[in-house]
Protein backbone atom coordinates (compact mmCIF):
# COMPACT_ATOMS: atom_id res chain seq x y z
CA UNK A 1 0.00 0.00 0.00
CA UNK A 2 1.32 3.29 -0.72
CA UNK A 3 0.75 6.59 1.88
CA UNK A 4 0.81 8.73 -1.07
CA UNK A 5 -2.31 8.70 -2.70
CA UNK A 6 -4.12 9.26 -6.33
CA UNK A 7 -5.98 12.19 -6.48
CA UNK A 8 -8.54 11.35 -8.96
CA UNK A 9 -11.11 14.51 -9.56
CA UNK A 10 -10.82 14.57 -12.81
CA UNK A 11 -13.97 13.24 -14.34
CA UNK A 12 -15.37 16.65 -15.26
CA UNK A 13 -14.88 17.72 -18.57
CA UNK A 14 -11.58 17.12 -20.97
CA UNK A 15 -8.37 18.89 -21.73
CA UNK A 16 -10.57 22.68 -21.17
CA UNK A 17 -8.44 23.85 -24.22
CA UNK A 18 -9.69 27.75 -24.80
CA UNK A 19 -11.17 27.90 -21.44
CA UNK A 20 -7.80 27.26 -20.08
CA UNK A 21 -6.24 29.70 -22.74
CA UNK A 22 -8.77 32.79 -21.60
CA UNK A 23 -8.22 31.79 -17.79
CA UNK A 24 -4.46 32.05 -18.43
CA UNK A 25 -4.48 35.22 -20.11
CA UNK A 26 -6.48 36.38 -17.15
CA UNK A 27 -4.03 35.46 -15.18
CA UNK A 28 -1.32 36.96 -16.87
CA UNK A 29 -3.12 40.68 -16.67
CA UNK A 30 -4.34 40.29 -12.62
CA UNK A 31 -1.80 38.56 -11.15
CA UNK A 32 -3.20 36.76 -9.11
CA UNK A 33 -6.02 33.41 -8.97
CA UNK A 34 -8.25 34.30 -6.38
CA UNK A 35 -9.07 37.11 -8.48
CA UNK A 36 -8.95 34.89 -11.39
CA UNK A 37 -11.97 33.16 -9.75
CA UNK A 38 -13.87 35.76 -8.74
CA UNK A 39 -13.77 37.36 -11.94
CA UNK A 40 -14.66 34.24 -14.20
CA UNK A 41 -17.89 33.75 -11.31
CA UNK A 42 -18.90 37.55 -11.46
CA UNK A 43 -19.02 37.94 -14.90
CA UNK A 44 -19.87 33.71 -16.20
CA UNK A 45 -16.62 34.20 -18.29
CA UNK A 46 -17.19 30.26 -19.12
CA UNK A 47 -20.64 30.56 -20.28
CA UNK A 48 -21.53 27.87 -18.01
CA UNK A 49 -25.06 27.21 -18.11
CA UNK A 50 -25.52 26.90 -13.88
CA UNK A 51 -23.55 28.43 -10.93
CA UNK A 52 -22.41 25.11 -9.84
CA UNK A 53 -20.99 24.00 -13.21
CA UNK A 54 -19.21 27.27 -13.93
CA UNK A 55 -17.73 26.90 -10.30
CA UNK A 56 -16.81 23.25 -11.07
CA UNK A 57 -14.97 24.04 -14.44
CA UNK A 58 -13.61 27.61 -12.54
CA UNK A 59 -12.04 25.10 -9.85
CA UNK A 60 -10.71 22.20 -12.12
CA UNK A 61 -9.16 24.37 -14.85
CA UNK A 62 -7.75 26.87 -12.18
CA UNK A 63 -6.05 23.91 -10.69
CA UNK A 64 -4.33 22.85 -13.53
CA UNK A 65 -2.99 26.01 -14.97
CA UNK A 66 -1.54 26.89 -11.21
CA UNK A 67 1.15 23.96 -12.18
CA UNK A 68 2.50 25.78 -15.12
CA UNK A 69 5.14 28.38 -14.11
CA UNK A 70 4.81 31.88 -16.02
CA UNK A 71 7.14 31.38 -18.77
CA UNK A 72 4.76 28.15 -19.94
CA UNK A 73 1.35 30.27 -19.37
CA UNK A 74 3.19 33.02 -21.53
CA UNK A 75 3.80 30.37 -24.12
CA UNK A 76 0.20 28.80 -23.73
CA UNK A 77 -1.80 32.28 -24.79
CA UNK A 78 0.59 33.05 -27.20
CA UNK A 79 1.43 29.84 -28.46
CA UNK A 80 -0.60 28.06 -31.18
CA UNK A 81 -2.76 25.44 -31.15
CA UNK A 82 -0.69 22.55 -30.94
CA UNK A 83 1.60 24.17 -28.69
CA UNK A 84 -1.45 25.02 -26.36
CA UNK A 85 -2.54 21.33 -25.99
CA UNK A 86 0.86 20.13 -25.02
CA UNK A 87 1.02 22.68 -22.34
CA UNK A 88 -2.41 21.73 -21.02
CA UNK A 89 -1.61 18.06 -21.73
CA UNK A 90 1.61 19.17 -19.89
CA UNK A 91 -0.34 20.47 -16.84
CA UNK A 92 -2.83 17.61 -16.27
CA UNK A 93 -0.05 15.20 -15.81
CA UNK A 94 1.62 17.54 -13.21
CA UNK A 95 -1.75 17.62 -11.40
CA UNK A 96 -3.06 14.23 -11.69
CA UNK A 97 0.02 11.75 -10.96
CA UNK A 98 -2.17 8.55 -12.22
CA UNK A 99 -2.41 10.19 -15.69
CA UNK A 100 1.46 11.26 -15.33
CA UNK A 101 1.87 7.53 -14.74
CA UNK A 102 -0.36 6.30 -17.27
CA UNK A 103 1.65 8.81 -19.95
CA UNK A 104 4.64 7.72 -18.99
CA UNK A 105 4.46 3.80 -18.57
CA UNK A 106 1.70 3.21 -21.12
CA UNK A 107 1.42 5.62 -23.66
CA UNK A 108 5.09 6.60 -23.94
CA UNK A 109 6.27 3.28 -23.66
CA UNK A 110 3.90 1.54 -26.18
CA UNK A 111 4.89 4.39 -28.32
CA UNK A 112 9.06 3.67 -28.21
CA UNK A 113 8.24 -0.19 -28.25
CA UNK A 114 6.47 0.61 -31.47
CA UNK A 115 3.33 -0.47 -30.14
CA UNK A 116 0.71 1.61 -32.40
CA UNK A 117 -2.03 2.30 -30.07
CA UNK A 118 -3.40 2.64 -26.30
CA UNK A 119 -6.69 1.17 -25.87
CA UNK A 120 -9.64 1.15 -23.05
CA UNK A 121 -8.33 -2.47 -22.44
CA UNK A 122 -4.81 -1.10 -21.84
CA UNK A 123 -6.60 1.76 -19.27
CA UNK A 124 -8.16 -1.38 -17.56
CA UNK A 125 -4.79 -3.04 -17.23
CA UNK A 126 -2.72 -0.16 -15.88
CA UNK A 127 -5.78 0.59 -13.26
CA UNK A 128 -5.62 -3.24 -11.61
CA UNK A 129 -2.00 -3.16 -11.47
CA UNK A 130 -1.85 0.54 -9.46
CA UNK A 131 -4.89 -0.74 -7.76
CA UNK A 132 -2.95 -3.41 -6.08
CA UNK A 133 -1.09 -0.36 -4.35
CA UNK A 134 -3.50 2.24 -4.28
CA UNK A 135 -6.80 1.06 -2.04
CA UNK A 136 -8.49 4.33 -3.30
CA UNK A 137 -8.31 2.88 -6.67
CA UNK A 138 -9.95 -0.40 -5.28
CA UNK A 139 -12.89 1.90 -3.80
CA UNK A 140 -13.82 3.11 -6.58
CA UNK A 141 -17.59 1.90 -8.22
CA UNK A 142 -17.28 0.23 -11.81
CA UNK A 143 -19.10 3.21 -13.06
CA UNK A 144 -16.63 5.98 -11.68
CA UNK A 145 -13.73 4.14 -13.06
CA UNK A 146 -15.49 4.07 -16.87
CA UNK A 147 -15.83 7.25 -16.41
CA UNK A 148 -12.70 7.93 -15.47
CA UNK A 149 -11.24 5.86 -18.18
CA UNK A 150 -13.49 8.39 -20.72
CA UNK A 151 -12.68 11.18 -19.31
CA UNK A 152 -9.00 10.11 -20.31
CA UNK A 153 -9.11 9.37 -23.67
CA UNK A 154 -10.92 12.08 -24.36
CA UNK A 155 -8.38 14.50 -23.15
CA UNK A 156 -5.46 12.27 -24.70
CA UNK A 157 -7.92 12.93 -28.15
CA UNK A 158 -7.90 16.82 -27.22
CA UNK A 159 -4.52 17.22 -26.98
CA UNK A 160 -4.61 15.40 -30.09
CA UNK A 161 -1.96 12.37 -28.59
CA UNK A 162 -4.59 9.79 -29.92
CA UNK A 163 -6.47 9.65 -33.31
CA UNK A 164 -10.11 7.96 -32.87
CA UNK A 165 -8.97 4.96 -33.49
CA UNK A 166 -6.50 4.89 -30.47
CA UNK A 167 -3.59 5.38 -32.85
CA UNK A 168 -0.82 7.42 -31.15
CA UNK A 169 0.00 10.22 -33.15
CA UNK A 170 3.64 10.88 -32.21
CA UNK A 171 4.72 14.49 -30.95
CA UNK A 172 6.74 16.90 -32.69
CA UNK A 173 7.38 19.64 -29.39
CA UNK A 174 8.34 23.00 -30.75
CA UNK A 175 11.66 25.32 -29.74
CA UNK A 176 9.17 27.83 -28.13
CA UNK A 177 7.51 25.50 -26.06
CA UNK A 178 10.76 23.31 -24.93
CA UNK A 179 12.16 26.86 -23.76
CA UNK A 180 9.43 27.73 -21.90
CA UNK A 181 9.94 24.55 -19.87
CA UNK A 182 12.12 25.20 -16.95
CA UNK A 183 15.34 23.07 -17.54
CA UNK A 184 14.21 21.43 -14.17
CA UNK A 185 11.33 20.40 -14.92
CA UNK A 186 12.46 18.89 -18.42
CA UNK A 187 11.77 15.24 -17.30
CA UNK A 188 8.09 16.26 -17.61
CA UNK A 189 9.00 15.54 -21.74
CA UNK A 190 8.35 11.85 -20.48
CA UNK A 191 4.83 12.42 -20.85
CA UNK A 192 5.02 12.41 -24.61
CA UNK A 193 4.66 10.16 -27.14
CA UNK A 194 8.49 10.84 -28.27
CA UNK A 195 11.12 8.74 -29.25
CA UNK A 196 14.19 8.00 -27.21
CA UNK A 197 16.45 10.05 -29.91
CA UNK A 198 14.25 12.73 -29.89
CA UNK A 199 14.00 13.43 -26.09
CA UNK A 200 18.07 13.25 -25.98
CA UNK A 201 17.52 16.31 -28.54
CA UNK A 202 15.36 17.89 -26.52
CA UNK A 203 17.04 17.79 -23.28
CA UNK A 204 20.31 18.99 -24.29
Amino acid sequence: MSNDSYRMAFTTGGLFHPESVRLAALYLDLGDWSAVRARVIADNLLQARTLSTLQRVCREVVSRLRTLGLGELDCLVAGNPQEQAALLWLAVCRRYRFIAEFASEVLRERYISLQPDVTPEDFDAFFNRKAEWHPELDGLTPATRAKLRQVLFRILREADLLADNHRINPVLLSQRLLAAIPRDRRQDLLYFPVSVADLKEMTQ
